[in-house]
């Protein structure tokens, strides 16, 4: 099987192209074999995601609910305006405070970013 790599890194659109070519040119028992996944496979991915949810809080797990998600970006997005030093810069000006200023008042937002927490419904 041969498969195209278009521009870019990962851009996806000639590979699924070339490997939708190489299936369809493929008998029947080895589309079968090409196209089901193992067990095993779903296992090993499945307790990859847990990983990356256990060890980093931003990815999120079942029971995110919307104003979780939201407090995530938001914090996320604040935290990467501080650490970066141009566009911490570039926010001191738009709003005409120094930059000391203006990391504390995004240190300050990160507190709350979306306000006060809605109040969960019980099941």
């Amino acid at each position: 099987m041969v498969v195209y790599h278009g521009p870019g890194v990962n851009s996806g659109g000639w590979e699924v192209l070339a490997i939708v070519e190489a299936i369809g040119k493929m008998d029947a028992k080895e589309k079968k074999e090409k196209t089901t996944k193992k067990a095993s496979d779903r296992f090993n991915i499945n307790s990859q995601l847990e990983h990356l949810q256990a060890k980093y809080v931003g990815t999120g797990h079942a029971d995110l609910n919307r104003f979780e998600w939201g407090v995530n970006i938001q914090r996320d997005s604040y935290a990467s305006y501080i650490g970066h030093y141009p566009i911490l810069a570039y926010f001191s000006i738009a709003e005409n405070e120094s930059i000391g200023r203006q990391r504390y008042n995004f240190m300050q937002k990160m507190l709350l970013p979306c306000g006060l927490s809605p109040e969960r419904e019980e099941d």
